[in-house]
């Protein structure tokens, strides 16, 4: 008998965070979602992560109107998913208590079915609270156990017997949920791991739980992954649709769907509807720059793993910075923030910091600066990590940042977020709606309110769209031959920028410039034209 296999489209969350940073114009993608459901699709992924951030960051959008506009174009019948974490929900840094009801509250009030949440430490005691307000606001929860292979030499987590002892301690916690997922956001786990951990998985929980799997394609085992996870006794996968697949994003639907050929499982889907829809989704995006290293495979990333939602992300932030050519060294040092940290899942908001520290330590010196994020993980801030941070790690943290190890629970002391959200909202003489409250709680930070911003209307557009006003000089006229050799270059040709646009280009010549080159060869005149993009 064949079994259907589950499968969750992720490409207007995971993809545009995978390939665009997360950043996304709603209008343009709208029709790409109704293709997709006319298609057949049922279950989409529709915000939370980077893609609750960034539409209020970057493209001048509430992500709650986002939402609301999703649900509007797929109906009341489709799930629609977002993603949390754990006690930080879809803020960098832990919410207090009031903040991490209210957003189960808001994200149930904008249209979305089940909730997807992860604790990136692993720490069980960050996911119960936080699925019993997901749970009581009457969504799905679905748990997480989060995956990563280790850095070359290193031990002692992220096998298939710690995977299985933390859904153990899930189940032994009393955590409501719906489903279970595996998340592996770097794509690394070995896939004979993988296997082994959803057949123990299995038996653990018995056939009638739900369980999923998560990966991205990065380092070029996303199906293997999942062709062991389902021959594990996976029920369900997320995967990804042209463009918006493969890379640093999902698997694609198709790809999986060749791979089950001949197998006791399948996907059942309408193959020519999900064509069709694509090719939508290829003219809705047809505007946006897709940078390259979204779009191959980083074997790197075995070694260092680096999220694929990430990836973009941080490289997109290097480019604007003017330090892309330093990535490689980044990626490199970032394998030792992770061997040295305590093995936190690198996934969001875990792998910015290991970024963000492998960035200091790349751009500084080694441990010459820590870093927020990191100093604090490993100062135990956001929870216990896997195993103990390295002890001189933990000591540099101590002195730079001037404080103590912490062992007790991250939202305990935390100040109710509510009451000062409202106080800021009063003192600026904008509306207190539990949105606003919402969105100015969960962007405040040391350095300011990016929420605030948002609703004073100080924000910045910048969404990685071709240049629309791109002038390319005509091709050199010939000259008569013979030529004796190429002639100088001409003077670049001027080419308009578009503020809303970020640059994907850099080369020696100096970005989106162009030049003309008249080549004699063998008696032959061609003319080319060399343009850095």
């Amino acid at each position: 008998m064949t079994k259907k296999i589950l499968f969750q489209d992720t490409s207007f969350r995971d993809g545009f965070q995978s390939v665009f940073g997360a950043r996304a114009f709603t209008k343009d993608f709208i029709p790409a979602v109704e293709a997709g459901v006319a298609a057949g699709i049922t279950h989409f992924e529709a915000g939370g992560g980077a893609r609750f951030q960034t539409p209020f960051l970057y493209c001048g959008e509430s992500a709650f109107d986002m939402m609301d506009t999703f649900r509007k174009a797929v109906g009341p019948d489709i799930r629609l998913q977002t993603l949390a974490r754990g006690i930080n929900v879809v803020a960098l840094e832990q919410q207090p208590a009031d903040m991490i009801d209210l957003h189960a509250k808001m994200f149930k009030k904008h249209g979305m079915t089940r909730i997807r949440n992860f604790d990136a430490l692993n720490d069980v005691n960050n996911l119960i609270y936080s699925g019993q307000c997901i749970t009581d606001a009457g969504l799905e929860h679905e748990v997480v156990v989060a995956m990563m292979e280790l850095p070359l030499g290193c031990s002692g987590a992220h096998d298939a017997k710690f995977y299985v002892d933390t859904l153990r301690q899930i189940l032994d916690a009393g955590v409501p949920f719906s489903s279970v997922c595996f998340k592996d956001a770097s794509g690394t786990s070995n896939p004979r791991k993988v296997h082994e951990t959803f057949k123990a998985a299995r038996k653990l929980v018995g056939d009638k739980v739900e369980l999923r799997m998560h990966t991205h394609e990065t380092c070029g085992t996303g199906i293997a992954q999942y062709i062991a996870a389902i021959e594990g006794g996976c029920d369900g996968v997320c995967v990804g649709r042209a463009p918006l697949s493969g890379g640093t994003a999902q698997p694609d639907l198709f790809s999986l769907w060749h791979a089950l050929k001949g197998t006791e499982y399948d996907l059942d889907i309408d193959v020519e509807k999900i064509m069709e829809a694509n090719s939508v989704t290829k003219e809705c995006l047809k505007d946006y720059e897709f940078p390259p290293e979204a779009l191959g495979i980083d074997t790197d990333v075995i070694f260092s793993p680096m999220p694929g939602g990430a990836l973009t992300a941080n490289t997109l932030m290097m480019r604007e910075n003017k330090t892309f050519h330093k990535f490689p060294q980044v990626i490199k040092a970032m394998a030792e923030c992770v061997a040295r940290g305590g093995f936190a899942t690198s996934v969001t908001p875990v792998s910015q910091f290991y970024f963000q520290q492998a960035y200091a330590n790349v751009m500084m010196g080694p441990w010459k600066k820590m870093t927020d994020g990191y100093g604090n993980m490993v100062l135990g801030y956001y929870g216990k990590t896997p195993v103990a941070p390295d002890p001189e790690i933990v000591k540099i943290a101590a002195e730079q940042m001037k404080k103590p190890v912490f062992t007790g629970d991250p939202i305990k002391g935390l100040e109710p977020g509510i009451p000062k959200a409202k106080k800021i909202l009063e003192e600026n003489k904008l509306p207190v709606t539990d949105e606003n409250i919402f969105i100015v709680g969960a962007f405040a930070t040391k350095g300011g309110n990016k929420g605030l911003d948002f609703l004073k209307g100080d924000f910045k557009v910048s969404v990685p769209k071709k240049d629309p006003n791109k002038v390319v000089a005509a091709p050199a006229a010939a000259a008569p031959p013979p030529a004796a050799a190429p002639a100088q270059a001409q003077a670049p040709a001027p080419r308009a920028t578009s503020a809303p646009s970020a640059s994907f280009g850099a080369s020696p010549l100096g970005a989106n410039q162009v030049r003309n080159y008249h080549v004699t060869v063998g008696g032959k005149s061609i003319d080319l034209q060399v343009e850095h993009i």
